[in-house]
């Protein structure tokens, strides 16, 4: 199964255009999902049809799904919730702020991507792609199922093995918090299974990739440019950038004279930053993009003769060399400088700090034993010297 997933700062038009990519594959034969995570809940706009939480048939071999990522919470999250909600009240918090802190930010919208195994179990679409959120969102969401199977698997089978022992002999103690039951741990370990495995399946480079969608401003490229340095860091693949609603030549009229020359520099500045990563264009069109013909058309616009399904471009994201004096091990980092990074070591774990993401990084077998003696930026990669 072929995974696409499509994100990029809001209205840059990255529903129509992960719409359209769906209408493509369609059309080509292939059994296609497209499924929305975004709260805007565009997705049926864009088709112009009604698109409720389950698989709708949108036309030939395509089907259209807007989760409802609160359902989706309720069914998955209860029994952790109500547990979380107990101990933060036992501490005094009132119910409403309890509830709010009970749920981890982006966890609703993760129950999304358990989808995407269950569809890859099925086997019953060749396409799944997923209209993500915005790009704060996304990341967040992208770099969860890594966090939180870190955290249950170092700390679960601990904390578990710690209330068989004491929970016996507290039970009738007052001033102690709620201590979680059997049934909280056995939702801890579905919603494990749930996510195990999602990471990767998403940094596959056969099966799923990233596509970046900006429109030619300065802004919205910065954007991207930190939205890509982040996925790399969290092992994902941008295998395209779908520069959106680029001004077409014919337009000469002189009030758009400035525009132009703006779009002009900031298309070079997408061509320099991005590259070897194609830069697939589309221009603005003279007409609303709602519904299966004008989709069908900016499908055109984008990809051309390009089977919007393939790999439109690998490259590594994470490798180990041998050196003279041992390994190095190569994380790819663009548009990073050197005082933006902070590492440290603990262990069999790298961790790497870029901004306001970090990521645990458990080496392999091979760097576990061995002494960090050293950082570098090689091009865009960071070097991380072992022996």
């Amino acid at each position: 199964m072929r995974t696409l997933l499509f994100t990029g700062k809001g209205g840059v038009g990255k529903t129509s255009v992960a719409a359209a990519t769906a209408v493509a594959t369609a059309a080509a034969g292939k059994r296609t999902l497209i499924m929305s995570t975004d709260p805007a809940h565009s997705l049926g706009d864009a088709f112009d049809e009604t698109i409720g939480p389950r698989a709708t048939q949108v036309t030939k071999n395509l089907w259209a799904e807007q989760l409802d990522s609160q359902q989706r919470l309720q069914e998955g999250w209860r029994e952790i919730q109500t547990y979380a909600v107990e101990l933060l009240a036992w501490l005094g918090l009132p119910e409403m702020e309890a509830e709010e802190l009970s749920v981890i930010p982006g966890v609703d919208e993760l129950f999304s991507l358990a989808d995407l195994k269950k569809h890859a179990r099925e086997g019953a679409y060749e396409v799944v792609i997923l209209d993500c959120a915005p790009t704060a969102e996304t990341l967040r969401l992208l770099s969860l199922p890594e966090v939180l199977t870190w955290y249950i698997e170092k700390i679960f089978p601990v904390e578990r093995k710690v209330m068989k022992t004491v929970r016996p002999l507290l039970q009738h103690v007052r001033s102690i918090p709620p201590l979680a039951s059997d049934d909280v741990f056995a939702a801890v370990e579905r919603f494990y299974m749930k996510i195990d495995g999602i990471k990767e399946m998403l940094t596959d480079p056969r099966d799923a990739s990233i596509r970046l969608v900006v429109n030619p401003e300065k802004m919205v490229l910065a954007e991207a440019e930190r939205t890509f340095t982040y996925l790399c860091m969290f092992g994902y693949r941008v295998d395209a950038i779908v520069m959106n609603r680029v001004l077409p030549s014919e337009v000469t009229d002189p009030y758009f004279g400035a525009w132009r020359k703006i779009q002009a520099d900031n298309l070079e500045r997408a061509e320099d930053s991005f590259s070897p990563v194609p830069i697939l264009r589309s221009r603005l069109l003279d007409t609303e993009i709602v519904g299966l013909g004008p989709l069908q058309r900016l499908a055109v616009e984008v990809y051309e003769d390009t089977d919007p399904s393939e790999v439109l471009y690998r490259h590594e994201v994470m490798k180990v060399v041998e050196s003279t004096e041992g390994r190095d091990l190569f994380i790819r980092l663009p548009f990073t400088e050197k005082d933006e990074v902070e590492l440290s070591r603990k262990s069999g774990e790298l961790f790497v700090k870029v901004g306001n993401f970090k990521r645990n990084l458990t080496l392999p077998q091979s760097l576990k034993s061995s002494v960090v003696t050293g950082a570098s930026f090689q091009d865009d990669f960071l070097k991380v010297s072992f022996v």
